[in-house]
């Protein structure tokens, strides 16, 4: 469904992200780790629109969408999230919601509708007619992803929607995240919390230092030296082993 092919995003004399490449199957839950610094959020921006890559290919259903603006690339059906939330402060739970309907939907009512309809599905039936100045952190990252889902995506790209949560929080937030592509939406995300990780992932890629070092199934992964290395450091695989009883 998505593809990201030999992708280089340069600032200036920094390369954030180098060669890098990833598939998301339609249906599947991947996850994209690494530490922090990695690259992470600069290689969704790149298959989302929001950064041109200098080199390499997006494909999402077929079609080349390398370099298109956001809007056109959310009307294909490709989304995502951000990890710092910014609603509608002055506006209601239901109304920041319907502003993703509005990709497709003229109509206010129906936009309104809709973004009920959505936001009850995530667990905020109670909280349609709050103003989202007034939600939770928790409750502000279920919003975030309900005005993405509210454009009616394929495929969402979610960037770490758990951080900055409690571990109750995040237990609530996982089965969310498996019901989105219960649903049909397909998911890939952006998380530093392993746990949810190991728990939702089909596939797993891991960049570092803006080059993709693995891929693989989520436990084969972790257990990698050069992915404990790269969360750990030069000769934490060895010391870890060294150590083992």
């Amino acid at each position: 469904m998505l593809e990201a092919s030999g992708i280089t995003k340069r600032f200036g004399g920094l390369v954030a992200v180098s060669d890098a490449s990833l598939k998301v199957a339609a249906g599947s839950i991947v996850a994209l780790i690494g530490p922090n610094g990695a690259g992470k959020p600069t290689l969704f921006a790149a298959m989302t629109g929001f950064h041109t890559p200098d080199s390499g290919r997006v494909t999402f259903d077929g079609a080349d969408i390398t370099g298109l603006p956001p809007h056109a690339i959310a009307k294909r059906g490709l989304v995502r999230t951000f990890q710092i939330v910014q609603p509608f402060g002055a506006l209601s739970v239901r109304e920041n919601v319907a502003v993703g309907a509005h990709l497709h939907e003229r109509d206010r009512r129906a936009a309104l509708a809709l973004a009920g309809d959505i936001a009850t599905s995530l667990g905020m039936k109670a909280m349609l007619d709050q103003p989202a100045a007034s939600l939770t952190v928790a409750g502000r990252k279920r919003l975030e992803v309900a005005r993405a889902l509210a454009t009616r995506p394929k495929l969402i790209l979610l960037d770490e929607v758990m951080a900055g949560l409690n571990p109750t929080e995040i237990d609530e937030i996982v089965p969310m995240v498996r019901a989105v592509r219960d649903a049909g939406t397909t998911v890939l995300l952006i998380e530093h919390v392993m746990r949810a990780v190991m728990s939702l992932s089909e596939r797993v890629y891991v960049l570092n230092q803006g080059r993709m070092i693995a891929e693989g199934l989520p436990r084969d992964v972790a257990s990698r030296p050069e992915v404990v290395e790269a969360y750990l450091g030069p000769g934490a695989a060895k010391r870890i082993a060294e150590a083992a009883p």
